[in-house]
């Protein structure tokens, strides 16, 4: 993950994005996404609904990412979030 994640912040760098700000806040908000995706696995909500569709909004939100969909990919991130935290619960 950390490779696909080096490897697409140096494919943004490269691209000359003018949405560079996008960019790392669909960055920013994927890596701690996953950290909270990681944390809810951890302690055994990996069970539920609510990490279903989190880890689907994630992968999802990962390849708006590729395409340079930001918008997109920051309102997947948002979503699969309050899932995370609907799955703690």
């Amino acid at each position: 993950m950390l490779i696909v994640s080096l490897f697409t912040f140096l494919m943004v760098g490269c691209a000359g994005t003018p949405n560079t700000s996008l960019a790392m806040q669909c960055e920013n908000g994927l890596n701690i996404a996953y950290k909270e995706l990681d944390y809810a696995k951890t302690n055994g909500f990996d069970g539920t609904v609510e990490y279903t569709k989190a880890a689907s909004l994630l992968g999802a939100a990962k390849i708006q990412q590729q395409f340079g969909k930001y918008p997109n990919c920051i309102d997947k991130v948002e979503r699969a979030r309050e899932y995370i935290k609907a799955s703690q619960r």
